[in-house]
């Protein structure tokens, strides 16, 4: 049965193993310039044209003069003109060298022929590095650039978001349930902004990974570069160099950088997708509840046999896809501060799927946002749970008796509320049963499940000033 249908696929975007490449493709697509081979292998030409523009204002080193305005603007546009077909050479030249690198230092110098001044120089492409040396700047831009182009401002769009939600709804009571049961009153809106500031902390701690470079040789020691320029202040220039490309300089390093700032960086953004997936549990319960309504699209349909079904679908897919995420995520960042010795290349099969984990919550956050958009308040609904559970009363009944010095206040309540059905005129009948100040009475029977919510309005309404305090948005 398999025979009849194997043969003869070609990669599409339904023959793709990975369903970010097929099914996907049209919501993470953006991410393709930076996380791809294409943009691992853009990098790489973008670290060796910069380094070989570097050794020309080194005036030690003579044999490579500064370029003229010609020279720098047509090393220039290698990068800014590089092109799909570009890399697609680049991937012929590897099937003879079977090395990625050392396929993008032929393909420089093969493109630099044409150019007099630099094919002067050609054999200064790549001079005194190990593939590491491009490799580790290649992935801290990669990163970079997707972090500040794509995720962060989709993060910011996800706390905007809740935020709106949590002003919105500041005021509009809920009844709060601990253990799946009935608890002390909130709002809807308070609940929401817990969600916000907690997305912003995260987002912060994300924002303050210092993304590392090294350019050090082939075992941290500039080794080669020393034997070849001894009058070269070698450790400052690797610094200038990689500070140049936006990155920090880690200057204590073996043949690779540690990857500890990527570990950092995978492990944040896990806790990133944590917080989200509570947040899409919370919201499929509120749903489930009835506390949300959601806005049909006419044409969609929730179940292949139940007509009247409208699945919360938005938040699932994004559980699903965060789960997905943390999985890749979570391995990246425990393994790859690993390496034996001076380095293994354990770490090179596994950076390649950095844009795996990091697509899967880029896919998760805009199924997020798309169940958002859908969502409506069913204030009655809401309403009415309060209004069934008058037994959420006790806590504050319980509180003003010990006040008072009213003895055993506690089990009083406990005995009134405690597995019997508690309506208003119980907690009435209470309430002015006791012996406390006429003035705490009638405060007490002014309460009522929905007015019973203490600070939740206005910590609901401060949201916008509580992440704004975080000094993300």
């Amino acid at each position: 049965m398999v025979g009849a249908h194997s043969g003869g696929f070609e990669l599409s975007g339904l023959t793709a193993l990975s369903p970010l490449d097929g099914r996907y493709w049209g919501k993470v697509k953006e991410l393709a310039p930076f996380m791809s081979e294409y943009g691992l292998i853009y990098y790489r030409v973008l670290v060796e044209i910069k380094w070989l523009l570097q050794l020309s204002q080194i005036p030690e080193i003579v044999e490579v003069p500064n370029f003229s305005e010609e020279a720098k603007s047509y090393l220039q546009g290698l990068i800014d003109d590089f092109s799909i077909n570009d890399a697609l050479e680049i991937k012929n030249i590897e099937k003879v060298t079977n090395h990625d690198v050392k396929a993008v230092e032929y393909f420089l110098k093969q493109k630099c022929q044409s150019n007099a001044e630099v094919a002067k120089v050609l054999e200064f492409f790549h001079f005194a590095c190990t593939s590491e040396d491009i490799n580790n700047l290649a992935h801290a831009l990669m990163l970079k650039e997707a972090m500040d182009t794509v995720m962060f401002p989709i993060m910011d769009d996800l706390i905007k978001a809740i935020c709106n939600i949590a002003r919105d709804n500041a005021h509009i009571p809920m009844l709060s349930r601990t253990h799946g049961q009935p608890a002390s009153p909130t709002t809807l809106g308070k609940e929401m902004a817990i969600f916000a500031v907690r997305l912003s902390r995260e987002r912060k701690e994300l924002s303050e990974v210092e993304m590392l470079g090294k350019f050090a040789g082939a075992v941290g020691n500039y080794n080669a570069h020393i034997v070849a320029y001894p009058d070269v202040d070698w450790p400052r220039i690797a610094e200038e160099f990689v500070k140049s490309l936006g990155l920090s300089f880690n200057p204590y390093v073996a043949q690779i950088e540690s990857h500890d700032y990527m570990a950092k960086l995978f492990h944040s953004l896990v806790q990133f997708n944590n917080v989200l997936t509570d947040f899409d549990r919370d919201i499929w319960g509120y749903i489930s509840l009835g506390y949300f309504k959601q806005i049909t699209k006419a044409g969609e349909i929730g179940s292949s046999t139940m007509p009247h079904k409208v699945n919360p679908i938005d938040f699932e897919n994004s559980e699903g896809n965060l789960g997905v995420a943390n999985g890749g995520l979570s391995h990246l960042g425990m393994k790859l501060p690993i390496s034996r010795w001076q380095r293994d290349l354990t770490d090179s099969t596994v950076l390649r799927n950095m844009g795996v984990g990091i697509g899967h919550s880029l896919l998760a956050y805009k199924s997020t946002l798309q169940g958002i958009a859908k969502l409506q308040v069913n204030e009655a609904r809401l309403s009415e749970d309060l209004n069934q559970c008058w037994e959420v009363l006790a806590e504050p009944i319980q509180t003003v008796m010990r006040r008072y010095g009213v003895p055993e206040p506690y089990e009083k309540l406990k005995q009134l509320t405690r597995g019997r059905s508690v309506t208003r005129e119980s907690i009435r009948e209470f309430i002015e049963s006791l012996d406390i100040p006429n003035e705490a009475k009638t405060n007490l029977l002014k309460l009522t499940p929905d007015t019973y919510v203490g600070a939740a309005v206005e910590l609901a309404r401060n949201v916008e000033k509580a992440v704004n305090g975080i000094n993300i948005i």
